[in-house]
């Protein structure tokens, strides 16, 4: 039996894909490091980073941070078909 709530929550379940395109750096860092959280909570073993191409600074910053970040076990470039140099896929401990 499903119960209807009067409350509501703001909670939206983990996906396992990140869309961090025209965000700044600070924006797109804390966005990332809030989706690898959630997604290691959920279970999931893989994050598809979207950050576009661009001028390669965020895919740049983006990369240093997956290189220390303590969730993540390996971080590669998108493949032909996955979004190429514009995606980072990872690769979750």
């Amino acid at each position: 039996m499903v119960r209807n709530s009067k409350y509501h929550t703001n909670i939206t379940p983990p996906t396992n894909e990140v869309h961090l395109r025209r965000l700044t750096v600070d924006e797109a860092l804390l966005k990332l490091d809030q989706c690898l959280n959630d997604a290691f909570m959920a279970g999931l073993y893989q994050v598809r980073v979207i950050h576009g191409k661009g001028t390669g600074t965020l895919r740049q910053v983006i990369r240093e941070q997956l290189a220390t970040h303590p969730l993540v076990k390996s971080y590669r470039p998108g493949d032909y078909g996955e979004g190429g140099s514009g995606v980072t896929v990872v690769e979750l401990a």
